[in-house]
């Protein structure tokens, strides 16, 4: 069965990247534990909230891979409780986001029950870069090295003028 991209034609160039990340995120099942919020605190600000009652900062890991934010929570199981009734289980959980490029994690804290990590885009200026066309005429070829046109070696017994 052949798959259908969003990316498949000629026009987009280099989003290898983004649709191997929208495959991760459809991928990932719709598993709704642990509830979470993503509240826009500015233009380039952002927060993730997850609701983790019951972990403590040592019970949890935060974690950036490959532009992916994952957040994972284990609690251990305390030997010495007994319960006559256990309706809060100990369960573990990993979630992921999928960062856009430049994306950076400012910083996480745990209160009340409330796991918040807090993300940035820093602004960047717009760059235009102009790129020389180098024509070979005459020269028999010529090399490009950081937008700036470098002559090719000439042969031997070539006159210069």
């Amino acid at each position: 069965m052949t798959r259908l991209s969003l990316f498949n034609s000629p026009l987009f160039l280099g989003f290898d990247q983004v649709e191997a990340a929208l495959d991760r995120v459809s991928k990932h099942g719709a598993d709704g534990y642990p509830p979470y919020n993503v509240e826009q605190l500015g233009e380039n600000r952002l927060k993730i909230t997850l609701a983790v009652a019951g972990f403590s900062s040592e019970d949890l890991q935060v974690q950036i891979e490959d532009n992916q934010l994952m957040i994972r929570g284990r609690q251990a199981d305390d030997p010495e409780r007994v319960y006559l009734h256990r309706g809060i289980a100990a369960r573990q959980f990993q979630r992921s986001f999928v960062l856009a490029e430049g994306i950076e994690v400012i910083g996480a804290s745990l209160e009340n029950g409330l796991l918040s990590i807090e993300l940035e885009r820093p602004l960047t200026e717009p760059q235009v870069r102009t790129i020389d066309i180098v024509s070979s005429a005459g020269s028999g070829r010529a090399e490009v090295i950081d937008g700036k046109a470098k002559a090719a070696p000439r042969k031997s017994g070539a006159k210069t003028a």
